[in-house]
């Protein structure tokens, strides 16, 4: 039994162990899962001097409230992020993207996120966590994962394996950035639908509903006609894919989609967007706008220079 470990006081909403998650699975059935938001899963590790690919606690909304027994150990939180550090009677406001030092009877509230969906929180260390797959991400869908593919709960214990040696503190100054439209590739049935259809897709506003989730996010607004068929036999689907069904209003497939769908895709999201698109919340308008492959490949490539070179800020 480890001599390390965290108490779950309150578990927050949809608090799961994520990580980079599983390739090479979807004919099987096995989504990719892993964090929603990679850049800030990535700079939580490096915070706490964590392998980039460390699992790490994700939350969306309302995190953990969580009390740490065990020698002293990092720990750092990113995303839009309220939250607090209680130790004794003293209650310290916490700073996203800046480490700080806990010890035992130590206390971590997560309050919530801040008008975004999902944070996160690393620790200095390795958790002591099942994989599946090569992979501890919880899919709770599929109760894929580890905690038995199920979301953390109050009483639940943390253990973990190993603490860092180096604690350092570390912190960067980074603000995530809104984005005005997300960028998408034309789909492989963009044809099924009108020309009105299309028009509304690139030029209207769409609302994120409150019907969104890892697997999926439900957008509301003027209804997208199609005029071929409003069932396809199923297709493979990858993350960020769009499709619309029946109804008009277009579902964007997000880290745990299936991965077999018979709703025509009108279009899919350009990787260079797909953090900030899972941080809209919902309520959040989206519009779209179409770029070619070539220009979302030179996208992609540039967000990631730009995500090493904050990562080696830190």
């Amino acid at each position: 039994m480890s001599s390390n470990y965290l108490d779950i006081i309150r578990p927050g909403i949809n608090t799961t162990f994520q990580d980079k998650g599983r390739d090479h699975l979807n004919h099987i059935g096995i989504p990719f899962s892993g964090a929603m938001d990679s850049r800030n899963y990535h700079m939580a590790n490096k915070l706490v001097n964590n392998n980039l690919d460390s699992a790490v606690i994700e939350f969306a909304y309302q995190g953990p409230h969580l009390k740490y027994s065990g020698e002293k150990i990092n720990f750092a939180v990113t995303g839009d992020v309220i939250f607090s550090i209680k130790r004794k009677d003293t209650e310290i406001e916490g700073n996203c993207y800046e480490s700080y030092q806990i010890e035992n009877g130590d206390e971590i509230n997560i309050i919530s996120t801040n008008k975004s969906v999902y944070g996160y929180l690393a620790l200095g260390g390795e958790l002591d966590l099942k994989f599946q797959w090569n992979s501890c991400s919880i899919n709770t869908k599929a109760n894929i994962g580890s905690n038995d593919g199920k979301k953390l709960d109050v009483g639940q214990r943390i253990n973990l394996k190993i603490i860092n040696s180096n604690k350092d503190i570390k912190k960067i100054n980074y603000i995530n950035t809104k984005i005005e439209n997300i960028r998408v590739i034309k789909g492989t049935n963009f044809d099924y639908f009108s020309e009105e259809g299309k028009k509304i897709f690139y030029e209207k506003e769409f609302t994120v509903s409150k019907l969104s989730d890892r697997m999926g996010m439900r957008l509301e607004g003027p209804k997208i006609d199609n005029i071929v068929n409003t069932n396809i036999k199923s297709e493979g689907l990858i993350k960020g894919v769009i499709q619309v069904p029946t109804d008009g209003n277009p579902i964007i497939m997000l880290s745990d989609h299936g991965t077999i769908g018979g709703y025509p895709k009108i279009g899919v999201v350009a990787s260079v967007d797909y953090d900030r698109l899972v941080q809209m919340s919902p309520g959040s308008k989206i519009k779209f706008k179409e770029i070619n492959l070539s220009d979302a490949e030179t996208l992609f490539k540039l967000y990631e220079m730009e995500t090493q070179n904050l990562l080696s800020q830190i």
